[in-house]
């Protein structure tokens, strides 16, 4: 076999090998991070199905379309330096990829959770506060002056 034919194999063993290897690793780790966005465990579940199989076609995608080399290749170092530099755009793209969905998935649960922050006032709305110092009356006091009390003199 040509030297050219043992690289592509060389490469497209280490490129699936590396995609599955992360994949199943994002897979497993994401899995916390998912529940935590979405706040329901089927939903994270369900999502990170399909993040799994989106990143295995764009990657495997990627490596067969790059797999094609234009030049010759004679030696064995030529071989090598060809395959370092796929492998390396491979997990440059992984990279890429890992970070895109990270982002946008915080971003996300940001969103979510400053929605749930303007549904909930922090505080309690001033009239439903009970009186500092001691237990609520049963019934509202009068506006005015209680029965046997005189009124508060209008100021001059």
């Amino acid at each position: 076999m040509d030297v050219k034919v043992w690289m592509y194999l060389a490469y497209l063993a280490v490129s699936i090998g590396l995609t599955v290897w992360v994949a199943r690793a994002l897979a497993r780790n994401g899995l916390v991070f998912l529940e935590d966005v979405f706040a329901d465990k089927r939903l994270a579940d369900a999502v990170n199905s399909l993040l799994v199989v989106g990143f295995y076609l764009l990657n495997l995608g990627y490596v067969t379309v790059a797999m094609k080399e234009s030049g010759p290749v004679g030696t064995t170092s030529q071989a090598l330096e060809q395959l370092s530099m796929k492998v390396g755009w491979v997990l440059l793209v992984l990279g890429a990829l890992h970070f895109f969905n990270v982002f946008a998935l915080g971003r996300y649960r940001r969103g979510r959770l400053r929605q749930q922050a303007a549904a909930h006032p922090p505080l309690a709305p001033v009239g439903y506060l009970p009186p500092q110092g001691g237990a609520r009356p049963a019934h509202p006091a009068p506006a005015g002056p209680t029965p046997g009390q005189t009124p508060p003199a209008p100021p001059r």
